[in-house]
């Protein structure tokens, strides 16, 4: 296949602004936080090839795997003597920026700045090497002026960002409608609004939108002022299911150092067993780990039902990372971009296979 091809000239900075994650998948900003948190290690345990691990996500219940693995030990236990340097992030750009600087060795990330950083470095800086989330999406809105998904056309819905995840679904739900609005502009027979997560809940208050197409536990806050929720957008795909989080590494330190990411995904895979099997406490284990990196926790109202739709999971659902992409280009946000590569799921199929668990699909799209 050709090299990856990059974003149109035209767009590059707005849609690389625009691409935190997906949430994004939950990107409040663009700021970053070198918490320069670090993990203690048992006293007498080996190191492995690395001193240290640099590890980066998000504090939204989407990156959970992250919040939960690194506040319950579980991550550094697999790692042994090889410390855990964790840094938080408030949009994908920053931490893409902060993969390619080497500031951090190993994110967890949404589908749509892991596909741009790819893409925008024509396949040499990251792969992705497994899943972590799925769900955690909604349409909610104002019951008193929509009562029915047919009631979206003329209203003014926000979404996080020009081009993120969510912005993309959103877009291509509105064109599945047979409705017509201008991606970049969000005119047309929906407003699209683009407004930041941190504020939407504010902006739905206030009256100056009429409901959000957003990740938790954004959509929850908004419910528990008093919007409903029109959809879920699991209902849409497959098995209801489709990539909210993944976890990539640097191409140079998954090279140089295998067993530690070997290590990483290991206590990940283990972290999310745990959750899985442990749903209330790794709830609030999450909501500890929020109020330590944010200062305060989420209220029952708020946690409850986001943390029920978010499903925590290895397999990175590589199919529906293709199809997100393919959503961008229709949109017209995105040039179709060559996305063979993007995965190198050996490491992971290695760990899931060590402990009795099914392997994992790149969907044709890893690494050779």
């Amino acid at each position: 296949m050709s090299a990856a091809r990059p974003l149109s000239a035209l767009r590059t900075i707005a849609v690389i602004a625009a691409l935190p994650l997906l949430l994004t998948a939950c990107g409040y900003g663009s700021e970053s936080t070198d918490d320069g948190k670090q993990t203690e290690v048992a006293a007498g345990a080996k190191k492995l090839s690395a001193d240290e691990v640099k590890i980066g996500y998000f504090p939204n219940l989407t990156h959970a795997t992250a919040l939960v693995g690194v506040q319950e030990g579980l991550l550094q236990k697999e790692l042994g003597g090889t410390t855990i340097k964790a840094s938080t992030f408030n949009a994908g750009p920053s931490e893409i920026e902060a993969l390619n600087a080497g500031s951090i060795d190993i994110g967890w990330i949404g589908p749509s700045p892991a596909i741009n950083g790819y893409t925008k470095s024509s396949g040499k800086n990251l792969r992705i090497i497994s899943g972590s989330a799925s769900g955690g999406v909604k349409l909610v809105v104002n019951p008193d002026k929509i009562k029915s998904l047919d009631d979206v056309k003329g209203k003014k819905i926000a979404t996080p960002q020009l081009g993120n995840t969510q912005d993309v679904a959103f877009l291509n739900w509105i064109a599945e409608k047979g409705w017509k609005v201008d991606a970049e502009s969000g005119k047309g027979d929906v407003s699209v609004v683009r407004t930041d997560n941190k504020i939407t809940p504010d902006a739905y208050k206030s009256g100056s939108i009429d409901g959000a197409w957003v990740p938790e536990p954004t959509a929850s806050k908004l419910v528990a002022e008093g919007a409903k929720v029109l959809l879920d957008e699991a209902d849409l795909w497959p098995d209801k299911k489709f990539v909210i989080t993944n976890i990539i590494v640097s191409q140079k330190f998954l090279k140089e150092h295998p067993d530690v990411v070997e290590a990483v995904l290991r206590g990940s895979v283990k972290t999310n067993e745990w959750i899985n099997a442990n749903p209330e406490k790794a709830k609030t284990s999450a909501n500890a780990a929020l109020k330590e990196l944010s200062g305060k926790a989420l209220p029952a109202e708020v946690i409850d039902p986001a943390w029920k739709s978010i499903t925590f999971l290895d397999d990175p659902l590589a199919s529906t990372l293709n199809t997100e992409a393919e959503h961008a280009v229709k949109a017209g946000l995105l040039e179709k971009p060559d996305l063979k590569g993007i995965y190198d799921l050996a490491p992971l199929n290695k760990v899931l296979k060590a402990e009795g668990k099914d392997e994992v699909d790149d969907a044709g799209l890893g690494a050779e």
